[in-house]
Order: structure tokens, then sequence, then C-alpha cells
């Protein structure tokens, strides 16, 4: 009897140990994906980097270099009739407005800040996300895709009153992961590989004339803002059935002219700035990790993190539309970056580098000068002169109605003291418990969520001060 309990503990103990084997494995393969993606991104990085940029351990013999992206989006086009109308036609003439569409398609193509791939014959491919990443590449390839039906179209019905053969057009769109194969040093050029490429192609195969045919992973994407027609499914290796979508145009409500639905609107345009946040987000936080002065305790890229987040929270709390989220959140994003320059007037240096950036981003003059308002409104003693300033003064000391607010207030103190800017904890705590007690938060929304904590915090830092000191 006890060697078989004996057994069953053993073997018990066994499965306790496979289970905690199996679990130490999950964690290894998981921090190798997450070296595999840090390795790659910053192949990526040095690859846009111009060879003569680069540190001498860095340059490459080679003028080849091999990146990864997770998500590109992939436009394939076909122009249907060359050979047709080649005979009919001189075939320096055919080739000639050949080169013309395709000099077309390629201001499209930098219009959407798309990278054109290359051309084969009648053939014509570009991808959105390469060679820099974005969140936005799909719905960027659409719009590219639309103006390139719609010019390709005009140019067919101008044809036809002179009752001349044209083109036919049939294009397919794949969203996924690619490899490009980067070659050049001064002019550089991509070239793409992967089932991502293999997809685009077989949907524009399987399109029709005047159609753009969209797999089901780009039509997730961009629904939202598009009408799509579905048209059935395709058979892809290793994949199965994959559903495709006619992409048709973009919706009404986001349409600037509403019959034909292929430019957008200002509510379109907002929409794709918020989507394309995301983007703006990662760089500019990138740069605070990089920049920022190793004494910042209090202000640093995990406080700015805190900012933005509340100030879409009370943004929304407080009913503001879409467009003052967006620039809320914006200048929630910038309004420490100017730390990067100096400490004091960090808010000034905040609105210089927002004007740099912003511009890339098509941001308007008008939005970038409301940001730019926003982000001063911080500057203590906070004094906003309307709802989004009140907004994010109440977003930036969000911390003094927080549970965390003494240890937060201690890295404060400590980011001061590094600078000779405070002599003492218990100064410190005295300047706090006066700044709290004249302090109000400016929105009914913070109000609600951080005033009767912040009262307690008053009482709990008055214990911490030693009145009878003369510091």
């Amino acid at each position: 009897m006890e060697d078989q309990k004996e057994l069953v503990f053993r073997i018990q103990k066994l499965i306790n140990e496979n289970k905690e084997l199996q679990s130490q494995l999950k964690d290894v393969k998981k921090k190798n994906e997450e070296l595999e993606d840090e390795n790659q991104n910053y192949k990526n990085l040095v690859a846009q980097i111009p060879e003569e940029n680069l540190p001498q351990g860095l340059k490459s013999s080679q003028a080849t270099k091999t990146l990864r992206f997770k998500m590109a989006t992939v436009l394939y086009l076909d122009i249907q009739g060359f050979k047709k109308i080649s005979e009919q036609m001189n075939s320096e003439a055919v080739i000639d407005e050949l080169d013309q569409i395709f000099f077309h398609f390629n201001e499209i193509v930098k219009k959407y800040k798309i990278q054109k791939i290359k051309t084969i014959g009648d053939a014509y491919m570009c991808a959105g996300g390469v060679p820099v990443k974005n969140i936005t590449n799909p719905i960027d390839v659409v719009l590219a895709a639309l103006e390139m039906e719609e010019y390709l179209g005009n140019l067919k019905e101008e044809y036809a009153k002179q009752n001349r053969e044209f083109w036919d057009l049939k294009l397919g769109i794949h969203t996924g992961a690619v490899t490009a194969t980067m070659q050049g040093r001064k002019k550089v050029s991509y070239d793409l590989k992967g089932d991502t490429v293999n997809i685009a192609t077989r949907m524009a195969s399987a399109s029709e004339f005047g159609q753009i045919n969209i797999s089901v992973m780009t039509y997730e994407l961009v629904k939202p803002y598009f009408d799509c027609d579905y048209h059935g499914k395709m058979f892809v290796k290793y994949q199965g059935d994959l559903e495709m979508y006619f992409l048709k145009r973009i919706k009404k409500k986001y349409s600037a002219d509403r019959d034909t639905g292929v430019r957008a609107n200002e509510i379109f345009r907002v929409k794709y700035l918020i989507r394309q946040f995301t983007d703006l987000q990662e760089i500019i936080l990138d740069k605070l990790e990089r920049e920022l002065p190793k004494y910042l305790f209090y202000h640093n890229y995990k406080h700015t993190i805190d900012v933005v987040n509340q100030a879409e929270l009370i943004g929304y709390g407080e009913g503001v539309d879409d467009e003052a989220i967006l620039l809320l959140t914006t200048a929630a994003l910038f309004h420490d970056a100017g730390h990067t320059i100096g400490y004091d007037n960090h808010e000034y240096f905040g609105t210089q580098i927002a004007r740099e950036w912003l511009p890339k981003y098509n941001y308007t003059p008008v939005q970038i000068d409301r940001i730019c308002e926003i982000i001063m409104a911080t500057k203590l003693p906070p004094q906003p002169n309307n709802l989004l300033e009140k907004i994010i003064c109440d977003s930036d000391l969000d911390y003094l109605g927080r549970s965390d607010f003494i240890p937060v207030s201690n890295t404060l103190y400590e980011e001061l003291k590094a600078q000779n800017k405070m002599s003492s904890l218990n100064t410190w705590n005295k300047i706090q418990v006066k700044f709290l007690s004249i302090h109000h938060f400016f929105t009914d929304t913070a109000n609600n969520l951080r005033e009767v904590n912040k009262q307690a915090q008053i009482e709990r830092i008055k214990e911490l001060v030693d009145w009878d000191s003369e510091e």
C-alpha cells in the first residue's frame, strides 16, 4: 500500500514538473519571438538609414538588404487589352500612352505615401506599409485604387467618344506579411516576396473588368469606411477558401463627392488621423524614452502615456467630438516632449516639436495651432480658457486625486532634488499641502473621478509634514 502511495506521489510530482517545464518553454518561446521582432525592427530601421550615415560597424559590403513587415497591403494592377490595341496602333504610341498612365499612377501612389514596387509590361505593383510600417496602409492603398480606377475610367470614356479602343483594368489587393529586398544606395528599389504578393496577383486575376477585388483580410480592415460587395471565394493553398469582395466606394457619410465616392470628406480625414495616431504615438514615445534626461523620474514617457489616456477618458466624459479627442490626445503626446530640449519652458519647446512633426502626419495648420494652445495651457499655474484646455489641465494633474499620489509625488520631488530645485522632502510636502489645498479640477468628469480622493490625499500628506521644522 505504501509503495502504491509512493508511486502515485512520484507520478504526480512528474506531472507537476512537466507542467512547470511546459510553462517555462512557453515563456522562452514568447521571449524568443519578442527578441526576433525587436531584431527585425532594428534591421528595418538600419536599412532605412543612408549607407554614408551609418557607423563603420554597421556598414554593409552589399547594396542588398532584406526586411520583413508583419502587415503590408499589396496592390496588383493588370491592364487588359494591350496586345489588341497595339495591333491597331503604332506600338510606340501605345507604349507612350501606357507610360503616361503609369506616370499618373506614380503620382497617386506618392500622394498616399505608398511604395511603388515595379511595372512588368502592362502590370503595376505597389505596396503600403513598406518601407515604413504604418497602421493605415490598407486604407491608403484602397484610396489609391479608387483614384486609379476613376482615372482609367475617365480616359476610357474620352476614347469611346473618339471611337478608339482603350484599356480595361483588373485590380487585386491583399493585406498580410511580406519580405522586402532593398536594393541600391542612392536610388533605392524594393522587391516583395511571399504569399501576400501571390494572393494580391490572384485577386487581380479573379477580378472583373473595371473592378477592384480585395481579400477578406483587407476587407476586415477597411469595411468601416468603404462599401464593398461580396464576390465569392477563391481557394488558396494551405489557407483554404479565401473570401473576396469588390470595393465600390467610400461610404456616403465619409465621401466628399457623394456620387462617385472616390474622395474623402473632413469627417473621414479626422477618423483617419485618429487611426494614424497609433503610429505617431509609437514614434514620439520612442523618442522620449531615448532622449529624455535620466533625472526625469516624474516627467518620463510613462507620465505622457497616463496623460494621453486620461485626456481621452475625460474628453469622452465631457462629450467632446472625435476631432476634439484627436487634438487632446495629440497635445497630451507632445505636452512634455519639450523636456528633451530643456526643463524650464518645456511647454513652449513641446509646441516647437509638435510643429515639426505634425505636418508629416497631415494635421492642418489650424489643428496644429489649436494643439499648441492646448499644450501651453499645461503651464503652471493652470489657467485654461476653454473646455479642451480644462481637460488637458485635469489630465496632466490627474495624479493629485489618485490613490498612488504620494509615491508619484515623491518621484517629482526626486526629479526636482536632482536639479537642486528642492531642498528637502519635508519642504516639498509643505508645498504639496499648499498646492493641493488651492487646486481644483476644472471639469465635471475629473471632479467626479478624483476630487474626493484628492481631499483624502491632503490629509494623508499633512500627517507626513513636520510643521515645527524651519525648512
